[in-house]
Order: C-alpha cells, then sequence, then structure tokens
C-alpha cells in the first residue's frame, strides 16, 4: 500500500502530539484509510533545538517552503502559528493540490473565507477541528451532525485560561490579580494574558462556530467583545448570592436570519450545565430548531487533546483522498450576512450601583429605567459597613440592548450615584 505523505509545520507542543499519535497509532490509522501515514517533512525554526521527540535528522528543515514544494507531499498539517507568513504558505500549498488541516484559529477568524474560496477552486480539503476548543469534536458536528437543522444560538466557554481563573475566583474567593498570577505560574496563562482575559482568542473562535452555524461569513469585527479584567471578587460573590456562576461567555445568536456574536463576562443560572464547567474545560452549548438543547464538553487545550483533533481530520482527508472526493465537504458560507440591531438584541442585566444613602434615591433609579420600557425583576438595596455608599443590585426582565444603553448613559448623569460599579449579561 502506497504511504499518504503528510508534511509537518511545527513542531512544538502540539506537533510533538501530532507525531506521537500518527507513530504511536499506526496500525489502527492504517486500518482506517487503507495505507500507512508517512510524516515526510518537517519545518521547524531551530533546527538545532532539543525536542521531547525523536526525529530523524533527514526530515527535518527550517525552511517552510521546503515542505510547501516537496511535489511527494500530500497534506499539510500547519501547527506553527501565525498569520501573514502562514497565509502565504497555505494559499500556496493549495494552489499546488495539498490538502490543509490547521489548528490555527487567528488564520481561519481573520482569513478563512479566502482560504475556503482557494480550497473550493482547487479541491482541495481544509480541516480546522483543532482551532476551536481543543479536542471537542465541535466543528466537525456543527458541519455534519447539524447538517439537517437550523442553528439559533451557541453559547460556549472556548477559552480556558478566563475558565480556569473565575473558576477559582468562585470556588477561593481569591482576587483577580492573585488568581491570574497563579496561572501564569502553571502555565495556564501566557506571560502577556492580554488575549485571553480581554475575550480576544474567544473572539476569534466564536467567529469561526458563528460563520459554520449560521452559513454566513462573520469576520472579527461582527463580534462584541469584553475581557474579564474587571470582574471582582464583590462581583463574583453578589452572583453567587442571586443564583449565578459568572462565565466568559461567547454568545451567537440567529433569528430569521439576523445574528449577533459577542463574547462577555456573563451570570449564568447555576442549574444550568454551563455553569458546572470549570477550570481548564471547554463547553459549547448548541441549540437547534429541530434537536432542542445539547452540550459539548471536554479539553480546550493541551498537546493530545489538540493533536487529537488534527489527527482525526487527518483521517478525513485521508479518506476522502480514497474516495476521490475532496474539496466536497467545505461549508463555504452562502448566506447574506446580516447583523442584528441593538434594537432587536435581548437579554437580562445585573447592575451593581453605589449611590447616595437617603431616601428618594432608588425612585430616582427606577424611573430612569421606566423612561425606557425596562422592566425590573428584582431590586435589593443594601448598606455595606466598607463602602459608606448604599448599594443598590438591580436585575432586569429582558430588554434590549439599545435600550440599555440608554439607561446606562441616563445613569451616569445621574448625582445621586456615585459609581456604575458592574454591569453584566444574564443568561438562564
Amino acid at each position: 500500500m502506497k504511504p499518504v505523505k503528510v508534511g509537518l509545520l511545527g513542531l512544538g507542543t502540539v506537533g510533538t502530539g501530532v507525531v506521537r499519535i500518527v507513530e504511536g497509532n499506526q496500525e489502527d490509522l492504517s486500518s482506517q484509510v487503507g495505507s500507512p501515514i508517512l510524516i515526510e517533512r518537517i519545518a521547524v525554526k531551530n533546527t538545532e533545538k532539543p525536542r521531547d521527540i525523536e526525529v530523524d535528522a533527514a526530515v527535518i528543515t527550517d525552511d517552510p517552503w521546503d515542505v510547501i514544494r516537496d511535489p511527494e507531499i500530500d497534506v499539510i498539517v500547519e501547527v506553527m502559528g501565525g498569520i501573514a507568513g502562514t497565509k502565504e504558505y497555505i494559499l500556496e500549498a493549495l494552489e499546488r493540490g495539498k490538502h490543509i488541516v490547521t489548528a490555527n484559529k487567528d488564520l481561519m477568524a481573520l482569513h478563512g473565507s479566502e482560504i475556503l474560496a482557494k480550497a473550493q477552486e482547487k479541491q482541495c480539503d481544509v480541516f480546522y477541528e483543532a482551532s476551536v476548543a481543543g479536542g471537542i469534536p465541535i466543528i466537525r458536528t456543527l458541519i455534519e451532525g447539524f447538517s439537517s437543522d437550523k442553528i439559533v444560538k451557541i453559547m460556549g466557554i472556548v477559552n480556558g485560561t478566563t475558565n480556569y481563573i473565575l473558576s477559582k475566583m468562585s470556588q477561593e474567593g481569591a482576587s483577580y490579580h492573585d488568581v491570574l498570577k497563579e496561572a501564569q505560574e502553571l502555565g495556564y496563562a501566557e506571560s502577556d494574558p492580554t488575549s485571553d482575559v480581554e475575550g480576544l482568542d474567544a473572539a476569534r473562535k466564536m467567529a469561526i462556530l458563528g460563520t459554520l452555524g449560521f452559513r454566513t461569513n462573520v469576520e472579527l469585527s461582527d463580534v462584541s467583545v469584553s475581557g474579564i479584567s474587571g470582574v471582582s471578587k464583590e462581583d463574583i460573590a453578589f452572583a453567587k448570592r442571586l443564583g449565578y456562576e459568572m462565565k466568559l461567555l461567547g454568545i451567537a445568536e440567529s433569528h430569521e436570519d439576523e445574528f449577533s456574536i459577542s463574547v462577555q463576562p456573563t451570570m449564568i443560572r447555576t442549574g444550568h450545565p454551563i455553569a458546572s464547567v470549570n477550570g481548564v474545560y471547554n463547553a459549547v452549548y448548541v441549540y437547534g430548531q429541530a434537536v432542542g438543547e445539547t452540550m459539548f464538553y471536554g479539553a480546550g487545550a493541551g498537546a493530545m487533546p489538540t493533536a487529537t483533533s488534527i489527527v482525526a481530520d487527518l483521517v478525513a482527508v485521508i479518506k476522502n483522498l480514497k474516495l476521490g472526493v475532496n474539496g466536497l465537504k467545505q461549508i463555504v458560507p452562502y448566506k447574506q450576512k446580516k447583523l442584528k440591531r441593538d434594537e432587536d438584541i435581548f437579554y437580562k442585566n445585573f447592575l451593581l450601583l453605589h449611590v447616595d444613602d437617603k431616601a428618594g434615591v432608588l425612585a430616582k433609579i427606577t424611573q430612569v429605567f421606566a423612561e425606557y420600557d425596562v422592566s425590573l425583576d428584582s431590586v435589593v438595596q443594601q448598606a455595606n459597613p466598607n463602602n459608606p455608599d448604599a448599594e443598590i443590585i438591580i436585575v432586569t426582565h429582558n430588554a434590549s440592548k439599545a435600550s440599555m444603553n440608554k439607561v446606562m448613559r441616563h445613569l451616569e448623569q445621574l448625582k445621586v450615584i456615585h459609581r456604575i460599579k458592574s454591569h453584566y449579561r444574564v443568561e438562564g
């Protein structure tokens, strides 16, 4: 049986995991695809760097073009990361008729439509399961498992770093900065954690999921993003008192082919399955018109979970190659993009206000909500021994984002309000 030859771009943590799985599971993989799988060339930045895995030196190169231009290679597996140069490698590989497996969420979120269009033109596969939620097969599920259904909502924890931080804050009453420092020491957070904690990583993943779920071209700029750096342990304590957990949630909703996508700290009812997802784990909740509610849970990162998704994509590419059907399973967006207006985006809101501790203040504040037709689910006013101001906690019923924007602007002008301490979306 002639082997299928694979070129690997990158031999870091995930690339090493790919090599381990391909070499360690060769018998099982070969039986699935009908031929051996051979990693023919591997591009690395530094050929002299010590590695955790033994690889034949003749296979290693420091020039990715050696891999891209090798006529013997059938499939390129890209795990090197980056955007600009990596995009050129992938487009050139497609031009040469090579199939692509990638874990690069940044590239697919920003340039996925161009890459998929080139793949369709050249009748090549581009699979990117590992770009979202690590070992959870959510992309394949959206493409194949929900092919007969219409997805109306995708809600998920798609960043393990922020989920670890919020989980520890909730379980131990620790501060954001203390837990972030711990996460960095454990390797769960980068030395510069901005992409994770400010929601940018999650936003890229939600753009990918929204594109697949709603069959329209969702760009990163279409995602409303807010991170967790402003979440305090007091916010989480208030959430728990009201029966909620705080999670950084990506939420994509569609109605009559108009959609909205956001990433933001969200208070979710403790009885909801996502509320119990803690640590570095990910979970994606999908609502289909026919199937109803489904949830997918598992490791969102790590060498072996991510490599498992990559090799599963590799197997899918090779099966298509054997059947002669490469390029036929791509989801190229075909629906016109229609973003919801703020007037059409509805959700509950939590507000914590620091106000004058005197009579009549609550009436002035509730009057603002009434003025913009925002009804209130609960209002609690209390003294805080550590704060000379009174604290007012408000939870609204579903209100439009447009109405809440007007409420917030008005509240900021009220002299009796010293500070709008917190404002979060509420789910469940």
